[in-house]
């Protein structure tokens, strides 16, 4: 039976504290309200809350709705004021935008005729390809280095050539000259029978 008593009395003292915290909230709340403060929302509500009823209607003071009107043509202004400065930002920003799309593309085809020319080689006034310059340049080392190769070849050959001349030549040279001094021998031989024979005959008469 105690139990009884004070459970009721705790559920009591609850939904008491409760109740009085609701009002406190709503009174609270209630006192937030102001005709020259707040949102043009909470203006209207403190209107509404504050006016008088008559029936289903509701009782409303001229100076509140002049001053709800003038705030209300306060707040509309401001809203316009707003949105013409967005506008005039919206504006700005389009220009900017259609400045950054014209310099974009103008940095776009710089970019791409640039890599065009780093891609492309001049060659006697002509542009080509990074490729056929390549082939063509190896295409002349290649042959250059072919005629290097067959130069050598010949100079080795003629070198050759050469040589063997100057042997035969040397050979020749040296053939004639046994030749001559075996003629001037002879020829002395002969100078020498001829004059024995002279003194011979001399001897005789």
């Amino acid at each position: 039976m105690y139990s009884l008593k004070t459970l009721s009395l705790t559920v009591i003292s609850c939904l008491f504290f409760i109740v009085s915290n609701a009002q406190q909230s709503a009174k609270d709340e209630d006192d937030k309200l102001s005709l020259t403060e707040g949102t043009v929302d909470n203006q209207f509500e403190y209107v509404i809350q504050r006016s008088n009823n008559y029936q289903d209607y509701k009782v409303v003071k001229k100076t509140w709705l002049y001053a709800l009107k003038a705030h209300t043509m306060d707040s509309l202004k401001a809203i316009r004021k707003d949105l013409v400065d967005t506008q005039t930002v919206v504006d700005s920003q389009a220009v900017e935008i259609k400045t950054l799309k014209s310099n974009l593309s103008e940095t776009q085809s710089t970019l791409e005729a640039t890599n065009e020319e780093k891609d492309n080689m001049a060659l006697f006034g002509w542009q080509m390809s990074k490729s056929s310059y390549n082939v063509l340049m190896w295409s002349i080392i290649g042959a250059l280095f072919a005629l290097l190769l067959i130069f050598i070849y010949k100079f080795k050959n003629s070198n050759s050539v050469t040589k063997l001349a100057k042997k035969s030549l040397l050979e020749t040279e040296e053939e004639f000259e046994e030749h001559r001094r075996t003629a001037l021998e002879r020829e002395q031989k002969v100078r020498r029978q001829l004059q024995d024979e002279i003194n011979k005959q001399k001897t005789i008469k």
